[in-house]
This record gives structure tokens, C-alpha cells and sequence, in this order.
């Protein structure tokens, strides 16, 4: 459930209704992963299709009512406009790696590629990034991040008024063995394969041009 949780902080809301009913929702353009956390949270409600730009772009949306989970997430700190004034909800330790690769799945990203390629010799090179447009749910997330061992991020304002909050190399593999290799097995996990294919790949690239001394 932290998972969700997370995935919920990056791409979830909530709405209500004229009677006083409560929806939290999920819209996202990935309906198999969609499935997943319906799963997860061993709910039976249907799947919805959203279309967008007149019908060229499709959303799945997942919408469930319960006015005490929308009450639940309140006390979390997720209220209905939760973009600007988001905040980091106090998971247990157990828990936290869990959450962090559900906003990741959610509102983060990761590239991987040539770096230094105007010298001598390039290299391969990773970096991973948390978005959101709430400065201090970065920042909060950045220092519980630290405690577990992971390098400090950098924060960045983009033009659009969003923030960034980037890791490098190092930075990226101890996110990489946080988010994946947790306590738990991978196999037991859900994640988004696409996002931890970027990871994978480095490793191996870096393996394969490894020097033997």
C-alpha cells in the first residue's frame, strides 16, 4: 500500500461531489499497470477510459468512493488541491522504499546515456529525477533520502514553475538499490519494468567496459 500511496502523491487526486461524497482517483495512460494497483488494493471497480485533445490522447482512470479514505489521505496531507501544497506523509522506515518508487513510477524519470561527448572520451552516465511542484515535499523527500544513506539531490526551479530535485551517478545507483533491492525481493514487487530498464542497462554497460587490472 505505501506504493500506492506514493504512485497516489505523484498522479492521484481527490474529488467531491454536490451530495458530500468523496472519490480518490488515478489517471494515468498505462492501464496494465492500473490493473496492478487495483489489485493491490483488492478493489473491484471498473476501469474508465478519459479521452483527451479530442479523442488523440487516452487516460485510464480508476476512481473509488470512500469518504474515510479520502479522509485518510487528508490526514496525510493530501487534500484536494494537493499540487502546489503537497507534503511528505511520515511512512515507517519499512515502508518508505516502497513509497518512494511509487512517486517515482509516478512523477519521476530517469536517462541514461553518453556524457563528455566534445572530449577525448566519453562515458556513460545516469541521472535520476523527482518532480513536483511543491519545493518542500522535494526537500523533505531529499532529507528523509539522506538518512537512509543516498547521496543529497540537487533541487532545480524549471521555467515552468515546477521543481526538480536530480541525482547523479552515485546518487542514482543507491536510489536504484533502495527502490529495488529493499529488504524485499523484486519479484514480490510492483514497479514500472520501462523505468528500472534504464537502471539495468547502465549496470550492464558499465559492467561490460569495466577494465580488469
Amino acid at each position: 500500500m505505501a506504493y500506492v500511496l506514493g504512485f497516489f502523491a505523484a498522479d492521484g487526486y481527490i474529488t467531491m461531489n454536490h451530495r458530500g461524497g468523496g472519490f480518490w482517483c488515478l489517471e494515468i495512460v498505462d492501464k496494465t499497470h492500473l490493473q496492478k494497483i487495483r489489485k493491490i488494493i483488492q478493489s473491484d471497480h471498473k476501469i474508465s477510459i478519459r479521452k483527451r485533445n479530442s479523442g488523440k490522447y487516452i487516460n485510464y482512470r480508476l476512481q473509488i468512493g470512500s469518504i474515510e479514505m479520502c479522509n485518510d489521505l487528508e490526514n496525510l496531507g493530501y487534500f484536494k488541491k494537493k499540487t502546489n501544497n503537497l507534503s511528505l506523509p511520515k511512512v515507517p522506515d519499512q515502508y518508505f522504499s516502497d513509497f518512494v518508487r511509487g512517486y517515482f513510477d509516478g512523477d519521476g524519470n530517469v536517462w541514461s546515456g553518453l556524457i563528455h561527448k566534445g572530449r577525448n572520451t566519453s562515458s556513460l552516465g545516469i541521472q535520476t529525477a523527482f518532480t513536483s511542484c511543491s519545493f518542500n515535499f522535494l526537500e523533505d523527500l531529499d532529507k528523509r533520502l539522506q538518512s537512509t544513506g543516498i547521496n543529497k539531490g540537487a533541487i532545480y526551479r524549471s521555467k515552468q514553475g515546477y521543481f526538480r530535485l536530480v541525482y547523479s551517478i552515485n546518487g542514482s545507483l543507491k536510489l536504484y538499490d533502495f527502490m529495488y533491492n529493499h529488504k524485499v525481493k523484486v519479484s514480490d514487487r510492483i514497479f514500472l519494468h520501462r523505468k528500472k530498464k534504464v537502471f539495468d542497462k547502465f549496470i550492464e554497460g558499465r559492467l561490460d567496459n569495466a577494465v580488469v587490472v
